[in-house]
């Protein structure tokens, strides 16, 4: 029966942990979001409302659940991607 306590309390951490990072992930993309926005307002070239109403900070392909995370080079700021650029995805 121990066992299946431990088992338990080890879901809930993890329960925990899962969401600390829905809660940052959804911080940081929010602020990356609104400077993008601020910028692009600052701009003179502003984003519809319709487009705007359909945004979510709950996108997540940017992170890395690998499980491997290198952390010899900080990345605190990185600059906004211009719009103009062309995608890395084709």
């Amino acid at each position: 029966m121990a066992s299946t306590a431990s088992y338990r309390e080890g879901m809930k951490d993890q329960l925990g942990a899962l969401g600390l990072v829905l809660d940052a992930t959804v911080l940081w993309n929010t602020i990356y979001m609104d400077k993008a926005r601020a910028q692009r307002h600052a701009a003179g070239r502003t984003i519809p409302d319709q487009v705007l109403g359909r945004m979510s900070p709950l996108i997540f392909e940017h992170l890395n659940f690998s499980g491997r995370y290198p952390f010899n080079r900080p990345v605190l700021d990185r600059p906004l991607r211009d719009p103009d650029a062309p995608d890395d995805d084709t």
